[in-house]
């Protein structure tokens, strides 16, 4: 019997607590189907014995941290608000987790629950996912975690973490997997229907450059591709433009947006070709050519490297133009 404490913080987000005791109650369902015992022992677990969420719209009976001695796998939900203030509020559950940890218990954030498992340090030097939207708040507050902001699950033997909103799912089928095997996955993915197959959020992402430093030149820079990126725009370009070296602006600028120059035109040069392929009845080349690339193949794979899929695909999955 697997022991998993779904961790009730202050300011969770209730469907990242419900999602969870739903998919680990139906695969329970699912093995006793088929003649087996049910695997799950499902907590809920606070600082308190009555937990409100949402200001007291909703309130989740959970037993006290401290009365749980030993568990096999604590799941930390997504928070509302401020993350920073988030972590704050629910830093007494740090050393309990730390604790956990050291005794053999693997661990588990969903979405923005990985500001919370970031903050005990077990992620330091690791790799991590968390919703693509707080990427770089993510990076700022924890520079010595390794941000894989495309991805749906990080496994990192045994701390886990998921991509943003009901991706987080797709973790929790990853681990009904690992524990109760693949045919149980398959049936709560069927039950659920949600793809089991899903590892990457890169369709989903929007890029929005990271602007909230306080390198002016390197803002000054950002603000030029975005209103020049339809024109070709080299890096020694730029250094001209800002009169510094090429290798200082290299430096700053990866300092700053945690993106290369080179990365970062091509990121806004396909937000806009995404924007478009969207939108608009225009065809692929129309696109991009109106975005300043002359050659398919390179556009093709750039768009591809970036979103996870090809442009014929993406404007196929969310042309709206294609359907009206």
């Amino acid at each position: 019997m697997k022991e998993i404490t779904i961790v009730v913080t202050r300011g969770a987000i209730l469907g990242n607590i419900e999602g969870p005791r739903q998919f680990f109650t139906e695969a329970n369902q699912f093995l006793e189907s088929r003649g087996r015992k049910p695997m799950f022992k499902i907590r809920l677990a606070g600082l308190r014995k009555q937990s409100p969420l949402n200001d007291g719209l909703y309130t989740i009976a959970t037993e006290l941290i401290d009365d749980i001695i030993k568990t096999d796998l604590i799941i930390l939900p997504a928070m509302y608000g401020d993350l920073k203030k988030a972590v704050e509020d629910n830093k007494d559950f740090i050393p309990w987790i730390i604790s956990q940890r050291k005794k053999g218990a693997e661990v588990a954030s969903l979405c923005l629950g990985a500001f919370l498992l970031a903050s005990t340090g077990l992620l330091n030097g690791k790799k991590c996912a968390t919703h693509w939207l707080a990427a770089n708040v993510f990076r700022q507050m924890f520079p010595e975690v390794i941000l894989l902001e495309d991805r749906i699950i990080c496994d990192e033997n045994g701390i886990y973490s998921s991509g943003g909103a009901y991706s987080s799912l797709n973790l929790i089928l990853y681990l009904i997997e690992k524990y109760a095997g693949r045919d149980i996955a398959i049936l709560c993915s069927k039950a659920f229907q949600i793809d089991i197959q899903r590892d990457s959020q890169s369709p989903f992402t929007i890029f929005i450059g990271q602007k909230n430093h306080e390198d002016a030149s390197i803002r000054k820079a950002q603000e030029y591709i975005e209103a020049n990126f339809h024109n070709r725009i080299t890096v020694d370009q730029l250094a001209e433009i800002l009169a510094l070296s090429r290798r200082n602006l290299e430096r700053r600028f990866k300092k700053a947006t945690a993106n290369t120059v080179t990365e970062y035109i091509q990121r806004v040069k396909i937000e806009a070709a995404k924007i478009s392929l969207e939108s608009s009845g225009e065809n692929v080349s129309e696109v991009m050519y109106k975005i300043g690339y002359s050659d398919p193949k390179a556009f093709r794979n750039t768009f591809k490297k970036i979103t996870g899929l090809s442009p014929v695909q993406y404007r196929n999955k969310y042309n709206r133009v294609l359907y009206t």
